[in-house]
This record gives C-alpha cells, structure tokens and sequence, in this order.
C-alpha cells in the first residue's frame, strides 16, 4: 500500500512574510499587475469584472491567428482578397490599416495591422482567411477562451467595437497576454514594432511606453467610448538572478497619457516592490530516492521545470520548501511522472506555491529475481 511522506529541503528564516507592499493608487476602472516568471498576481482592483475591452480583443484575434500558423493552416506569405466587409470597417472613423478590395495583403502584413496599427480592416480580412467567416472566427475566439477557463470573456466581434455581450475582464486579458508571450514567442516581437507603414501610409503604435521605458516591449492598446482608454503593457528587466518581465492590464483610464503613466505606475512599482526568487532549476533533482522492482536503484525527482516565486523585496529567505511523495517507489517509471508535489510556504504556513513533483530520469523494471526479492522485501516492510 502507498503512503504520503514528506521532508523539508530548506528552511531559512524565522518569520512570515510582513503584510504584502500596498500598490499605488491607479486611475483606472479595474487593472491587474502579473509577474509571469512565478504567475503572481502582484497588485489588482476590479480584476474580474467585465468589461468593453475594446481593441484589447485584437490579442485573441492575433492568437487564434497564430495558432493557425503554427498548424500550418495558413502561411505568412500567403496572399488574403479584402472583401467588403472588411472594407466596410472605415464606417464610424475607426482604428484601421487601409486595406481596399484591390490589395492582396499577406498574412505577414495583416498581422502587422491588427498588432501595430490596430487595424479593424486588417482583423476581419485576417479572421476570414483563418476562418472562412467572421462568424466562424469569432466562435474560434470564443473556444479557445472557454478552454482556458476565462468566465468573464465572451466576444461578438474579431476588432473589439462596441457590441452587446462583447465582454472581457482586466484578469482575462492578462491571460491571453501570457499565452501570446509564451505559446508564440516567435510571433511577440510584432507587438514591439513602433510605426508601421503600409499602402504608403505609417502610423505610430499607440503604445507609448514602447518609446518611453526601453524595457517595455509590447503589447496593445485599446479605446471607445465605452471602454475609455485601456492598455496592456509588457517589460522585462534584467536582475542579479536573471531576467524578470511583468505584464499590467488597465482598463477604463481617462485619456492616452493617462492609460500609458498608470501602466507606468504599476511595473515601477512591481520591479521596485517584489523580488523573484529561483528556487529550482530547470532539469536539477530535488532528492534522490530509493525505488522497487527497478533496475535502478533510486530515481531522481524533481519540479517539471524552473520554480520562481515573487515575495516582498528583502523577503526571500522566509521561505519553506517541502516535498510530499508517495512510497514505496514501484518500478517502472516514467520520465515526467507525477509521484508528489513540492510545496512552497512561509515558515509561518502561509502557502505560496505548489507544483507537481515528477521523475527526472526513466527507471525500467528490474528482471524476475530482482522484481521477487523487493517483493519479498516490501511484504516484511
């Protein structure tokens, strides 16, 4: 029969942490602060509530257009017709990247429309070539937001115009940010590009921290009248531990500058506030333990990669790291095999976080003999 054991791997400190940094006042209607190193939620307000994320909906479309790329569905040189529809985007003076029914655009240069310009033109000739239809598209969008579990999100359009049920939240955004960053990397350059020019036309990325703060490198504004002024803003910074890029959301600001300072406020405060400590490295055994029937001897577990965790600055040694697995070990196993879970807490309790457990290297079955004598061993266990 298995049994749950646990010991500690380190214990530094004596206290819990202090009571968490308190964030600055944001002049927004609801905003969060990430760090996507440890997937800490550092400083939010209003983070569920739905809201009109107006062109903050061009991150799914962009996404759900990588995910064809990535599928093969489509390719960047591949050569899209402007229908009228997306030609009848420039009704209501909106954000566009001046597609007409002559041009032929690329994949390659609708993404830069969707991305720099914020072109609705470009997002609804990018969804018909991904989806056949707009319609389609959008239950594309719609899909993938249900399957990561995004409650407060439904979309009625691919460009984030005002509509009735077009909603999403400030958490929601965030989420789909971080998978552009680390599902696409290859594709999150784009949301760097400062002006882009197209049909001798350049405009400037409305994100103004991009020429404000060298380390902010992407990644979409957003604006009606319904929504105000929203902003969702990437940096990445350089440490003594290695590199740390937070991602901010703010919706419902007053103007442009005001979208741009308050995201501003927010990773100042989160670099300034929170320190990111390493506590595992990607590939490194946690502990080596005895293993049954194996042809090994022991097996060597460890987390399924790096483990970051974001405590308040100076409060990286209050920390607890424990390991929870099961025994007796019983070969084979598997690379990557779940057998229990590191827990991480403050020496007062208070969890922090928590990820699988799992074998680093495979262990095959041990011959016949081997298999009965630990049989045999483990029944006098």
């Amino acid at each position: 029969m298995k049994r749950l054991i646990a010991f500690a791997l380190a214990i530094a400190g004596t206290a819990a942490f202090a009571q968490a940094p308190q964030p600055p006042e944001v002049a927004a209607k609801s905003y969060i602060l990430m760090d996507l190193a440890s997937d800490k939620v550092l400083a939010e307000r209003d983070a569920d509530a739905p809201n009109d994320p107006a062109s903050l909906t061009k991150l799914m479309t962009a996404y759900v257009a990588f995910d064809a790329l990535k599928a093969k569905k489509l390719t960047l040189e591949q050569k899209v017709p402007v229908s009228a529809r997306a030609w009848n985007e420039r009704k209501g003076e909106p954000s566009l990247m001046f597609i007409d029914t002559t041009m032929t655009p690329t994949v390659d240069e609708l993404l830069h429309g969707v991305i720099i310009q914020s072109g609705n033109d470009a997002s609804v000739a990018l969804a018909e070539a991904v989806g056949g239809t707009v319609e389609n598209f959008v239950a594309m969008m719609n899909r993938q937001a249900q399957a990561w579990g995004l409650k407060n999100t439904s979309f009625k359009n691919v460009t984030g115009i005002t509509e009735a049920g077009h909603r999403s939240s400030a958490r929601d955004i965030a989420v789909i940010a971080a998978h552009i960053i680390r599902d696409h990397p290859q594709y999150y350059p784009l949301y760097s590009i400062k002006d882009y020019k197209y049909n001798n036309i350049r405009q400037d990325n409305r994100n103004l921290l991009l020429r404000r703060d060298p380390t902010v490198d992407g990644m979409k504004t957003g604006y009606t009248d319904a929504a105000g002024y929203c902003l969702v803003a990437s940096a990445i910074r350089d440490f003594p531990n290695g590199k740390r890029r937070l991602l901010s959301v703010v919706m419902g600001t007053a103007s442009r500058e005001a979208r741009a300072s308050e995201s501003q406020k927010l990773l100042n405060w989160g670099y300034a506030a929170w320190d990111d400590v390493k506590l595992f490295e990607a590939g490194k055994a946690i502990a080596t333990v005895p293993v049954w029937k194996g042809a090994a001897k022991e097996a060597k577990l460890g987390a399924p990669g790096p483990l970051f965790v974001s405590v308040p600055r100076g409060e990286g040694d209050k920390l607890q790291t424990k390991v929870e697995r099961t025994d007796p070990l019983v070969a084979p196993l598997t690379k990557g095999q779940r057998v229990g879970t590191v827990k991480v807490t403050t020496t007062a309790g208070a969890p922090i976080a928590e990820v699988p457990l799992v074998v680093m290297e495979p262990v095959e079955q041990a011959g016949l003999f081997g298999r009965a004598w630990d049989a045999i061993r483990l029944w006098i266990r």
